[in-house]
């Protein structure tokens, strides 16, 4: 029996054998850091991105005042939000600075033209939140057409929206 072991033994201690297995495991070994980097170089910078987005962004809600403490009241109670700037028809110049605008259509509808016009750069993401075929259609063809602008009508999928959209556009420092 010692001898049917020896002889296996002896039959993978072939010089082939230890070459295949040398290469098989320097190949794995190195197919295990290549999924290691590509997840690495992958993943960082979305987190990286939308840790600098949620640390230093505020949401800039442009409508009343009601409308301001519900949609508030959204982004807080998700607990991802902490800060957020009200912005009144009356210093919509206000919210310039901001990288992020969310719009209450029933109460800002109206001056949806301001918003756009106090959007500096076209990295501003601009959410428009309102109730379903409350946009007219060529209002809803226009703001289509621009850059870095959704429209949504689910509370749910408002704070979907703007997490998506503070990964996807960059914060550049003021």
């Amino acid at each position: 029996m010692a001898e049917i072991f020896q002889s296996i033994i002896n039959f993978f201690n072939h010089p082939v054998f230890i070459i295949v297995g040398g290469v098989t495991v320097t190949l794995g070994f190195l197919g295990i850091i290549y999924k290691i980097l590509c997840w690495t170089f992958g993943i960082t910078p979305i987190v990286i991105r939308l840790g600098i987005a949620l640390w230093k962004r505020k949401v800039a809600i442009f409508g009343s005042a009601d409308a301001y403490a519900s949609l508030e009241a959204t982004l807080t109670d998700s607990g991802i939000f902490k800060k957020s700037i009200h912005i009144t028809s009356d210093n919509v110049d206000k919210a310039k600075s901001e990288t992020i605008f969310l719009v209450d259509w029933e109460t800002f509808g109206d001056k949806i033209d301001q918003v756009f016009t106090a959007r500096t750069n076209h990295q501003t993401a601009i959410v428009i939140f309102a109730k379903p075929a409350s946009i007219p259609n060529d209002k809803m063809a226009d703001i289509a057409n621009r850059a870095n602008t959704v429209v949504v009508n689910f509370r749910g999928r408002l704070l979907n929206d703007i997490l998506t959209s503070l990964i996807t556009t960059s914060y550049e420092k003021n």
